[in-house]
């Protein structure tokens, strides 16, 4: 055999050696391990929390508890609104246990740290429940993704779609703290280039028990909508207590950015009714939504607010991408999110921009009278689809170091 045969024979030996090495997936440790990070015993357990968890663990059932065929392992911990417990819990996971990715949060200053640490450490962030704008933009990061909302777009959204002659005049009821002061600024901003007015706002300190004060100025402003641009406990006392000055039967619309079917549940909808919000799913929208809330419903014992089922999305699209480029490696996995389309139960052809934001479209949801409500959840009824690229931030306004 001469020179030039025994090359050629050794060169492919060397490449069927080769060849079912690059065939097996590139997973780190063997397994694909996520953090489902939330509040799970305090104020929004209820709309995260638990039922987090299981959503969480729906999609990875789906996926045959595989990823590029490694196992998915699924981890959840409670950062109890505090953003050193949750940091010290992700340098822990990090350090020790090897994960992948942190989904979920619920909390902006959570969030926000995260962002930095997973960006730092390689690792992924899916924010779900988290609504601070700046999570796409001047903090945005080539590992973060923020899957449902933001104070932008949930301002912009009820704006837009509320706005006409009969809800040209707008009284703001703010939380006074970061999250409502954004939200004011992007209401206002809104509200006045599409030719609405702002007749009047006040800012209420966090946890108002008695609103009376400031439900009077907007009852004396000649107000069309009161925006209440608060949340959790602050959002139920608001609108109980709105309900109890007549606000509403006076012909003035509540419209609520923060606002899911487990609060209009423990409202109630008798003094709930008529209250509007903006959802990524509702149970009852459509065939598809109904059977993921019958599955969800058979271990949580009720539907899931729209936040919950938006982690079975986001966990969802995460393991899709593990399939697609072969490799849990986060930059990689990344790129596979942003090129893949978004598509479930809830997002029908949804995409993940350079900065880190879902588009997708929302619903506006109108919360139904007694009189409608025909089951124990049978609390709302979709008014319209909100498209995304309508109410989401552009690309090029948030500040995000990524676009250039």
């Amino acid at each position: 055999m001469n020179q030039f045969k025994k090359r050629l024979l050794g060169a492919i030996a060397v490449l069927a050696c080769a060849a079912p090495l690059a065939a097996k997936a590139e997973i780190s440790d063997n397994a694909v391990r996520i953090v489902v990070m939330n509040d799970q015993s305090s104020a929004y357990s209820d709309t995260s929390g638990k039922g987090s968890v299981v959503a969480a663990q729906l999609a990875i059932d789906d996926h045959n508890g595989k990823a590029a065929g490694k196992p998915v392992e699924l981890i959840s911990v409670d950062h109890q609104l505090k953003v050193d417990v949750a940091l010290a819990h992700a340098r822990k996971l990090i350090d020790q246990d090897k994960v992948d990715a942190f989904v979920d949060m619920a909390n902006s200053g959570v969030s926000l740290a995260i962002q930095k640490l997973a960006q730092d450490t390689n690792r992924i962030a899916l924010h779900v429940g988290s609504a601070h704008a700046d999570l796409y933009g001047k903090a945005c990061s080539p590992n973060g993704a923020l899957w449902l909302y933001d104070s932008y777009s949930l301002a912009k959204g009820l704006a837009k779609a509320l706005l006409d002659d009969t809800h040209k005049n707008w009284f703001l009821l703010t939380a006074d703290y970061a999250f409502g002061h954004a939200m004011q600024d992007d209401m206002t901003r809104t509200l006045k280039q599409d030719g609405g007015k702002v007749v009047g706002a006040v800012r209420a300190p966090l946890a108002t028990n008695d609103y009376s004060s400031f439900l009077m100025q907007a009852m004396g402003a000649d107000a069309q909508v009161l925006a209440l641009l608060n949340a959790g406990a602050d959002t139920t006392n608001s609108i109980k207590q709105a309900a109890e000055f007549g606000v509403t039967r006076k012909g003035v619309k509540l419209a609520v950015p923060i606002f899911t079917i487990i609060n209009a549940k423990g409202i109630g909808s008798e003094l709930a009714q008529g209250a509007v919000f903006l959802a990524g799913y509702y149970w009852d929208a459509d065939d598809a939504s109904r059977a993921f809330a019958k599955r969800y419903e058979a271990k949580m014992g009720r539907p899931p607010a729209h936040t919950q089922a938006a982690v079975y999305s986001a966990v969802s699209h995460y393991l899709k991408a593990i399939d697609a480029g072969n490799t849990d490696e986060a930059k990689a996995v990344m790129a596979k999110m942003r090129e893949l389309p978004i598509n479930d139960f809830m997002t029908k052809n949804g995409r993940l921009r350079e900065d880190g934001r879902v588009i997708r479209d929302m619903l506006l949801l109108e919360v139904k009278a007694p009189s409608e409500v025909r089951s124990e959840w049978d609390l709302a009824k979709v008014v319209r689809s909100i498209p995304g690229d309508e109410m989401i931030r552009p690309v090029n306004e948030g500040g995000c170091p990524l676009i250039r």
